[in-house]
Formats: structure tokens, C-alpha cells, sequence
């Protein structure tokens, strides 16, 4: 089910927001040369689009230009996406895109590198804009061949969420070490209080355990491309699985097989898991002052290192690029809104300065990661949140922690079918990889 909103429809919602525009006429542009134009913008419904949909009556006094927003659950906006640029019909002018999808975009010339854009005085002031300033990480991400081709929006990279109460009472650290992760999980297992020791994402899916899974991969170890060849089976493969395997069955809840990412969160603020590695975003969820149980009781810390000292954090953003199909002038229209959508003005406003409850914690500047309103907002989340959140970023980050290649949508969905058939049992660690692999190799020669 898709939702509909113009901006029209929005005044009312955007009046107690700082409807100021000073900060953005401050750019060296022409605002307004598109004026009258009309763009589309797919979003999925989330709290951190919800903050801009709520600003976009700003963009329209800013531009002239008429913005309509249409909400797509995560699963169906791919879909719907890949098939709006497949058949060249402009529907979207632009979407909010998993950045896997780049390279299938940009090997069908799909979207237009925005490098054009950036460069284009008449369209983009560099110096008002500041894209340096925007994570590094998340425009790698998505880049293809040193060409951008989608705007970072919001994004997240995962960390380490722990009980630091139930840690303290054991003696215990959080883990610097995938060893000592396991043997955490094994301390502070106890099923019969009703509290597991962790919990890791194993339903199927290219982006719920193979969200997982490629940190695991690179950390022991893995090369996707071996000889030129997608690899996905083998030695790094197997120890990696087995370890993911290992903790399932033995410290997580048996349901967590078929656990995604909110599951797990839930669990935590109930007080039943007292690990979990994930997003950084979900630090919103398990300090809900309406049902969390575990407010003030949370701590973070980076991705546990491998066997060979590396960590390798997932990195994901939603970023937004411009429908090649469009005319010219909508294509240029299209770069003004997200332009300002990616802007430090947007992105503070639709964070610590928003007027609603929902803060969001995913803003792509770094510069606001250094705003002292913004830090003492964040921190509110946990001990060490800012500091393993930002250093994940800086330091953790892996643009090849799975394979970017056009074939991803099909080989993402083959490795999670084969990732839960070897933490349901239905099949050895071995067995799966190796199924795997022969599923893949048809799927990158045709």
C-alpha cells in the first residue's frame, strides 16, 4: 500500500517548524529557475523522511517547485523503483535507493551521475553546499566507478548494544573481539530468567541477515571477488557462517532464526537479550520512554574484531539519484530538492531542530556529528553512543562488505535463503555456501 501527500497538503503541518530561508538564499543559485515544475519523490515510511515530507511547504516557497511524496514500504520500493526506471516512464523523479542497486543502476544508465550537478555553478554552490562534509563512507557506498549516482539522505552503520547493568554484574567488557563476543553471550546466557545472551538477525533477506552476514564474511577473512570470479563459498565463508550459526543456536532466542532487525530491538527494551549488534538506529527504539524497560541501563561499542584484527561494520544509507528518464528541466528541478534535502540546514532541521518528537539520528554531516546539541541529543540514547556510532563511520567502514555488482538483487536473495537454511538446520554450513555458489555462477554469466 502506497500513501499520497502534496505538498499543499502540508502547510499546516510545517507552520510550527523554523520556516526561515535565509540559510538557504544564502547559496550563490537561482532558486526559483525552475518554478512551476512538478517532481514525484518515493520515499518508504520512516520517521527521518516524515521529518522532511513535514519541511517540504519550505521547498515550495523556496523553488516554486511542486514536490508530491509517495510512501512505499522497503520491499515494494525497490520493486517499484527497478520497474518505474526499467520501463522509462519518469514516475519517480527520484527515490530513496538502497545503495546495492547503484551498480545495476548505473550499468543500465538508469540515473544520471550526479558529479554534473555538483559541478554545475548555475545549480550548486560548493561553498554553501559543502559536500565534502557529508559522511565519506556513504558516498562511497554510492558511488560506482568514482561516480556518484545517489545523494546520502540518512543512513546507519552497526554496532555493539549492550546491558551495561547486567554486563557490570558479570565482570564483564563489551567485546573487542569476535571470541570474546561469543564468550559474552555464553556468561550471560540464562533462558530460564528469561534472558539470552545475544541475538543477531537471521530472517532471509538481501538486507535482514545479508545485513549481517558480510561483516562476518569480510572479518575472517572473506574476498567476494576471487580471480575475477564472485566467491561465495569456501574456507573464510564456512568459519564465518559457522561462528553466525554457533551463536543463534546456542545464546540467542530459537525464534531469533526468523527474528528481523525491530524483533530484536523489542526483545532488548523487554530485558530478554542482553546483547545485540545492529543499526545505530535502533537505539531510538529500545529508549521508547512508552516501552522500553531498559532506559538508562544501555552502552554501545564498535563491531567485535575477527580472527585477523579487522572490523567491518555494515554501512547503509538512503541516498537520492535522479531519473535518467526525465527532461532536462525536471532532471535540474529534481537536483534543487535534493540539494536541499542533503543540505546541513535540512539535515539539522529535520534532526535536533525539529519541532516533533521523532529526532533523527542518522543525519549525513559531519558536522552535525560535532554540533554540541545535536551530541547531548544523541547521547541521551546510552553510554558511548556518539563516540562507537562516529567511529564506526570513520574507521570500521567496508564500501565492499558485500559484492557490488548489477547482479545483486538475485545473489542478495540466494545468500539469505542459503545464510537460514544453516541457522535453521535445515542444512550444514558447508552444504549451504556451496548450494549457494552454484545458484550465483549462472546468475553473473547471464
Amino acid at each position: 500500500m502506497t500513501a499520497l501527500l502534496s505538498a499543499p497538503a502540508l502547510i499546516g503541518r510545517a507552520r510550527a517548524q523554523d520556516g526561515d530561508l535565509a540559510p538557504y538564499k544564502a547559496a550563490k543559485i537561482d532558486w526559483q529557475q525552475f518554478k512551476g515544475e512538478q517532481i514525484t519523490v518515493a520515499v518508504i515510511p520512516a520517521s527521518y523522511f516524515e521529518n522532511l515530507i513535514t519541511l517540504a511547504p519550505q521547498f515550495k516557497e523556496l523553488t516554486g517547485i511542486d514536490v508530491r511524496f509517495e510512501k512505499i514500504p522497503p520491499a515494494q520500493i525497490r520493486q517499484k523503483s527497478v520497474i518505474d526506471l526499467t520501463s522509462k516512464t519518469g514516475t519517480y523523479a527520484t527515490h530513496a535507493a538502497d545503495p546495492m542497486y547503484f551498480a545495476l543502476y548505473a550499468a543500465n544508465k538508469w540515473v544520471e551521475p550526479l558529479d554534473t550537478y555538483l559541478a554545475d555553478k548555475s545549480l550548486t554552490d560548493a561553498e554553501w553546499f559543502k559536500f565534502d562534509d557529508i559522511i565519506p563512507a556513504w558516498r562511497s557506498a554510492d558511488s560506482v566507478d568514482g561516480k556518484l549516482y545517489g545523494m546520502p539522505y540518512d543512513g546507519e552503520v552497526t554496532i555493539q548494544v549492550y546491558r551495561k547493568d547486567l554486563f557490570e554484574a558479570k565482570g564483564l567488557k563489551p567485546a573487542d573481539t569476535l571470541e570474546q563476543y561469543m564468550s559474552n553471550a555464553a556468561a550471560l546466557n540464562a533462558p530460564n530468567e528469561r534472558v539470552w545472551g545475544a541475538a543477531l538477525r537471521g530472517v532471509a533477506g538481501a538486507g535482514q541477515n545479508m545485513y549481517i552476514y558480510p561483516s562476518l564474511f569480510r572479518e575472517f577473512g572473506g574476498e567476494w571477488m576471487k580471480g575475477g570470479k564472485l566467491t561465495v563459498n569456501g574456507p573464510e565463508a564456512e568459519a564465518a557462517l559457522a561462528w553466525y550459526v554457533d551463536l543463534m543456536r546456542k545464546y540467542a532466542p530459537t525464534a531469533a532464526a526468523n527474528w528481523n532487525w525491530p524483533d530484536i530491538a523489542d526483545a532488548f527494551s523487554q530485558g530478554t537479550v542482553a546483547s545485540y549488534i545492529d543499526a545505530h538506529s535502533s537505539a531510538s527504539v529500545i529508549n521508547n520512554p512508552d516501552k522500553s524497560k531498559v532506559i538508562g541501563k544501555v552502552a554501545y561499542a564498535r563491531w567485535p574484531k575477527g580472527p585477523g584484527g579487522k572490523r567491518t561494520t555494515s554501512i547503509w544509507n538512503w541516498g537520492f539519484p535522479i531519473n535518467a528518464a526525465l527532461p532536462d528541466k525536471k532532471k535540474k528541478a529534481t537536483w534543487l530538492f535534493i540539494q536541499w534535502a542533503a543540505s546541513a540546514e535540512t539535515q539539522a532541521r529535520t534532526a535536533h531542530r525539529f519541532a516533533g518528537s521523532t529526532k533523527r539520528s542518522g543525519v549525513n554531516r559531519s558536522s552535525i556529528w560535532r554540533d554540541p546539541d545535536y551530541v547531548k541529543l544523541m547521547n541521551g540514547f546510552g553510554d558511548n553512543f556518539v563516540e562507537a556510532t562516529m567511529q564506526s563511520l570513520e574507521q570500521d567502514t567496508d564500501v565492499d562488505w558485500r559484492p557490488r555488482v548489477p547482479q545483486w538483487p538475485a545473489i542478495g536473495d540466494t545468500m539469505a535463503t542459503a545464510i537460514q537454511a544453516a541457522l535453521s538446520g535445515q542444512a550444514t554450513v558447508k552444504a549451504a555456501l556451496d548450494d549457494a555458489q552454484k545458484r550465483i555462477e549462472p546468475m553473473m554469466r547471464g
